[in-house]
């Protein structure tokens, strides 16, 4: 039997026997010829089978090649094998298969129940066979190829990888937007991030550690932003001296993730996109948020929140005005509000109503938020106070600090938003491999 080999590496072999296997993209039954678009997860091929002389009257045929591409239905999973023949006419790669034999693995339903117009509800539905669309494929080989470059900086500058609990038994901010769940005789909640856990490693003297896993929030939120299951991408480093560290940690993080993403997909993107890979200069434009919402109020946009925060059609703005000044994509804002900020969060030295945190801002969507914690015990207790929280309900957190802990900072990303801006895509459910929102649970 002759090896499988991908389709994607058909160019590079002689001609010569061949065997692929995938699933049935198109087919064209012709009178004379008969041509099968054959998919697996590397690319496409064509199929050739010149139809073989009727049988005599009287003669069984049998099963033929001809009368197994007559009842292919789209979706069916088999393994095809002939001879590889090499011409520049064929659009797909310059290279087909001349039949001899089809291995019918599965066959699928012929009827469908999506289509290319097909809205993203419906799509969602049916979320396996949207994925074996070209564009959609290409997402996830995105979303591998930047984890990836990512997990590189962090392992060959040193740093650990952990992979935290995700049942808690006290919330990791604040009780909004938790999962409660019913545990053995007790209550936890789900982990709405690995904040305190990734804390706990600098107490450990791990030094630099870096988590990719799973978050949780109780968001009842339909946004095309919001999720109720995302992956977070995290990361915390000891012995800083602001969080000036921590954004040029992130800068060099996202340097190396989107350079890795230009070089391995630039092209196929550009395709199937339509989209250029920027690799944005360091360091980042960096502005205070008090700042950037003087300049979004002077573009015409005024920010009405009960809170201090930007919201959404600020951070649009503000990212406009970064792109018409500095010709940049990202932008830190900086010198957040205690009032709106986690008491972890270290206050400014000279004011201590900001802190020394940021969120990253990417094309108009915020994406990071990042901070240099507080490491004093007393200050600690002290903004845990302040915020409304029982020091005695966080015991097991704060005693991380009572035992010693070097000064420390860190972020958390969410990979879907990356993803999605990366792409240009309108929402999280086109880069997420199963959505999780208020109303979807399945598949």
């Amino acid at each position: 039997m002759t090896e499988r080999t991908l389709i994607k590496n058909l160019a590079a072999l002689d001609e010569g026997p061949v065997s692929v296997s995938g699933w049935v993209d198109t087919v064209r039954d012709q009178k004379k010829v008969q041509f099968v678009v054959l998919r697996d997860e590397s690319g496409a091929v064509q199929l050739v089978n010149p139809r073989s002389a009727a049988p005599a009257e009287g003669e069984d045929a049998g099963e033929t090649v001809d009368s197994i591409i007559s009842g292919l239905s789209v979706g069916t999973f088999l393994t095809a094998t002939g001879q590889l023949k090499k011409d520049e006419r064929v659009k797909l790669g310059g290279v087909e298969i001349k039949l001899e034999s089809l291995d019918i693995a599965t066959v699928a339903i012929a009827e469908t129940p999506i289509a290319a117009d097909s809205g993203i509800d419906k799509r969602m539905d049916w979320r396996f066979l949207d994925l074996r669309v070209p564009r959609n494929n290409l997402i996830f080989r995105v979303q591998t190829t930047f984890e990836h470059a990512l997990r590189t900086y962090w392992v060959e500058n040193d740093f650990v990888e952990l992979h935290t609990p995700k049942f808690m038994a006290t919330p990791s901010e604040s009780r909004a937007e938790l999962f409660h769940v019913d545990y053995f005789d007790g209550d936890a909640y789900l982990a709405q991030s690995p904040q305190f856990f990734k804390q706990m490693a600098q107490s450990a003297g791990f030094g630099k550690m870096f988590e990719i896993g799973p978050a949780f929030r109780a968001d009842p939120s339909f946004t095309s932003r919001h999720a109720t299951e995302f992956t977070s991408v995290d990361t915390e480093i000891s012995w800083i001296d602001s969080h000036e560290d921590v954004m040029a940690l992130q800068e060099q993080l996202m340097v190396a993730g989107l350079s890795a993403v230009k070089e391995k997909h630039g092209e196929e993107i550009q395709s199937l996109f339509g989209v250029e890979v920027v690799v944005p200069s360091t360091p980042f434009p960096r502005i205070p948020l008090a700042e950037a919402k003087r300049i979004v109020a002077e573009r015409g946009h005024v920010i009405d929140r009960a809170d201090d925060d930007m919201d959404p059609e600020g951070e649009r703005q503000i990212a406009a005005h970064v792109q018409e000044t500095y010709g940049h994509e990202f932008v830190f804002l900086t010198e957040y509000p205690a009032s709106i900020r986690p008491f972890y969060h270290m206050r400014k030295d000279d004011d201590a109503t900001l802190t020394k945190s940021y969120d990253l801002v990417w094309r108009g969507l915020e994406i990071t938020t990042g901070a240099q914690r507080e490491h004093r015990i007393d200050v600690l207790e002290q903004q845990v106070r302040e915020k409304g929280m029982e020091v005695e309900e966080l015991s097991d957190y704060l005693d991380f600090f009572r035992y010693g802990v070097p000064p420390h900072g860190g972020f958390g990303m969410g990979l879907a938003r990356v993803i999605m801006l990366m792409l240009h895509q309108p929402n999280l459910r086109e880069v997420t491999y199963l959505f999780r929102g208020p109303n979807r649970l399945t598949p």
